[in-house]
């Protein structure tokens, strides 16, 4: 797994139309955005769809990505989650919101947490010291691709209150990521 600092360099690299860049930067996060996709769409045709528009929209956006804003992986994760959810709402086959209330916690069997790359496990580590119902959130968020609106009327509370924790666990999440 790729740190922070490269997948910065990679994007810039990439915003100047570098052809190996954007391919180092596909392989690098290609499984994490289909974990989120699939997880969303839960279809694979789609998934590959939406993959593919996912990808062709960072190649293009590359130059707007601010590091100052946000990570990498963020950025790009939130192209990816933000397209499957519109595939998803024009879908009517496919509701968005159906399992969202049955992640708790990550699982992983001991097997898998052995596998685990040192990026993944810091990542639960930091996810591990969000209060419970910011874990929840972000899960439901970032994962189950709950809307803002879905996560308001979830939580019985505005949609602005919602932002701001999502913001602040985020910003939380980066602030352990590079502690």
């Amino acid at each position: 797994m790729l740190t922070s600092a490269e997948l910065v360099w990679l994007v810039a690299t990439v915003a100047k139309d570098d052809e190996v860049a954007f391919e180092r930067l596909y392989s690098a996060t290609c499984a994490q955005l289909y974990g989120i996709v699939r997880r969303i769409l839960r279809r694979e045709d789609l998934a590959e769809q939406v993959m593919q528009s996912t990808y062709v929209e960072i190649w293009h956006r590359a130059g707007e990505f601010d590091p100052a804003l946000s990570l990498p992986i963020t950025w790009m994760a939130s192209i990816a989650r933000n397209r499957a959810i519109d595939v998803a709402r024009r879908m009517s086959d496919i509701p968005i919101e159906d399992g969202a209330s049955t992640i708790e916690t990550p699982r992983t069997t001991p097997i898998s947490r052995r596998e685990m790359t040192e990026g993944l496990r810091r990542l639960l580590e930091c996810m591990g010291r969000l209060e419970p119902s910011c874990q929840k959130l972000v899960l439901l968020a970032y994962f189950d691709g709950l809307s803002r609106e879905q996560l308001a009327e979830k939580f019985a509370s505005p949609v602005s209150m919602v932002k701001s924790w999502l913001r602040r666990s985020m910003l939380d999440i980066r602030e352990y990521l590079e502690a």
